[in-house]
């Protein structure tokens, strides 16, 4: 069983070499875990295995595959809400006639008022129901029904995506910065956003001078230069989790280029709409998180700034306090992406939901107006768009 997960590992190109698998066996040998408990041989492996962290989210794939079947199944409770009300024991599954028939309770104070009041007064699970927490249904609140506008309690992903907010822990996974690119077309685009200068050490020969030197000396005399960089510094924020795992493959094909061609790149994570705070690590984001005001004041003003998600979420995500799908923020999302914009006037969104259909999202629609219509389109002639309103 541990050869074939080796041999998977080396399939999936993740770098483990036979002296790390050897390790990973003495390990074994000499009880490091005192029984085989899947969870445990996961962080022991993980750690013999994995030298760098880009590298934990192709592991992790590995890892379920290899070992599918002995997974421990005691997962930790994140809400004070009886799991046994939530187990799923039927999906809800209305036509679009019955769906327009279902009117939400209006609006965000209202459903968190109800919310609250709910809470307070229910005592038993419920299936089905239009009223009560509950699964199957047509209630604001639960798991596995429909209504136009709830919060989703105790469901493993998103189905209708109406979801106001998300009472779950979710797991993210870091973006894959060493995806081999089908096409140079990517590169091609991002190289608009360009601006060189020779500044350093002088380390290139300046073929020029040096032969212009040597004839007027009468003697080779050879002249050196600075190699020619690119100066131009970016800050990258990608949209993770939720409606952007659709996207991941096209978003691990842009993280891969940019990371060529911008030497002076700073990228970091974020979920549907910037607030107090991102993330470098999807895996370490609720303990290892940088506050945004600290983000505003360490990169000055003449950093180029690129946002990459689909900007598909509940308007009040975008514009009420206490409106993220996963947190009580305490300032709307509208006033970071404001300080971000006030700091920073080179900045552009990325959307990689075809243009087409942004005018039908008005999560999408809000987000394209407070970039100042900087919206586009992720693909070749998009990106291309993109670098060029950079560059004005």
């Amino acid at each position: 069983m541990f050869i074939n997960f080796f041999f998977d590992l080396k399939q999936a190109n993740l770098p483990v070499s036979l002296k790390e698998y050897l390790m990973l066996m003495e390990a074994m040998d000499q009880r490091v875990i005192k029984s085989f408990n899947v969870n445990d041989f996961y962080y022991l492996s993980r750690s013999a295995l994995v030298k760098d962290e880009r590298h934990l989210d192709k592991f992790d794939r590995v890892f379920g595959h290899s070992f599918k079947g002995l997974e421990n199944n005691q997962d930790e409770s994140v809400t004070e809400i009886p799991e046994e009300w939530l187990r799923l024991m039927g999906q809800k599954y209305l036509t679009d006639e019955e769906k327009k028939l279902i009117e939400s309770l209006g609006g965000w104070d209202k459903l968190m008022e109800t919310l609250k009041q709910r809470l307070e007064e229910q005592k038993k699970r419920h299936q089905g129901g239009n009223k009560w927490i509950g699964t199957g249904g047509t209630s604001p609140f639960g798991a596995y029904g429909y209504n136009p506008e709830g919060i989703r309690i105790g469901q493993k992903e998103s189905r209708n995506k109406k979801a106001v907010k998300v009472w779950d822990k979710r797991e993210f996974s870091n973006l894959d910065g060493d995806v081999e690119l089908g096409t140079r077309n990517i590169k091609v685009a991002l190289r608009r956003l360009r601006r060189f200068a020779r500044e350093g050490a002088e380390t290139e020969l300046d073929l020029d001078n040096t032969i212009k030197s040597t004839a007027h000396k009468g003697y080779i005399d050879v002249k050196m230069m600075p190699e020619r960089r690119n100066k131009i510094k970016v800050l990258l924020f990608f949209d993770v989790g939720g409606s952007m795992d659709a996207h991941v493959k096209i978003c691990e094909e842009l993280f891969s280029a940019a990371r060529t061609e911008f030497k002076h790149m700073e990228y970091f994570y974020f979920h549907n709409c910037l607030y107090d705070t991102v993330w470098k690590d999807n895996a370490r984001r609720y303990n290892e998180h940088i506050q945004t005001w600290d983000l505003l004041h360490t990169y000055p003003s003449d950093y180029k700034v690129i946002f990459v998600g689909d900007a598909e979420m509940s308007p009040y995500e975008i514009t009420y306090p206490g409106g993220s799908v996963e947190y009580w923020n305490e300032e709307s999302g509208e006033t970071w992406i404001n300080r971000m914009l006030n700091i920073y006037e080179n900045a552009i969104w990325l959307n990689p939901i075809p243009l087409r259909y942004w005018d039908r999202i008005t999560s999408a629609s809000i987000m394209k107006q407070l970039f100042s219509d900087r919206m586009f389109p992720l693909t070749i002639e998009g990106i291309d768009q993109a670098m060029r309103e950079l560059n004005k």
